[in-house]
This record gives structure tokens, C-alpha cells and sequence, in this order.
């Protein structure tokens, strides 16, 4: 159910695939993904309104 989830949002809010979606989806379960930090939050934002716990954080680069 988890994975659904996750899936519905990254798919609404990136305007991916079902074949891309898979592969984003794990990079986000693993905190492989990144992006802008206003970005992550929003998108952090919008799973914890999907029930799924969230956070965006700061890398060192």
C-alpha cells in the first residue's frame, strides 16, 4: 500500500511514467533523490498529505 501511494504522488507531481515512476520511487525510499531544496519540501509536503512520512534534507556536496 506504501508503495502505491508513493507512487501516486511521485507520478502526479513529476508527470512521470509508470516505467520511470519505479525507478524515482526507489531512489526516494533510499534518499538517492535530490533536487532543490524548495523542490524537496514541496515534494516531502505532499507525501506526508498521503500519509507518508517525509522529510527534505541538505546534502553536503
Amino acid at each position: 500500500m506504501r508503495n502505491a501511494a508513493v507512487m501516486r504522488v511521485l507520478r502526479a507531481e513529476l508527470g512521470i511514467g509508470l516505467d520511470g515512476v519505479r525507478a524515482v520511487r526507489e531512489q526516494v525510499l533510499t534518499g538517492q533523490y535530490s533536487g532543490t531544496l524548495p523542490e524537496m519540501e514541496l515534494l516531502a509536503r505532499k507525501l506526508r498529505a498521503s500519509g507518508i512520512e517525509a522529510t527534505a534534507s541538505r546534502t553536503a556536496d
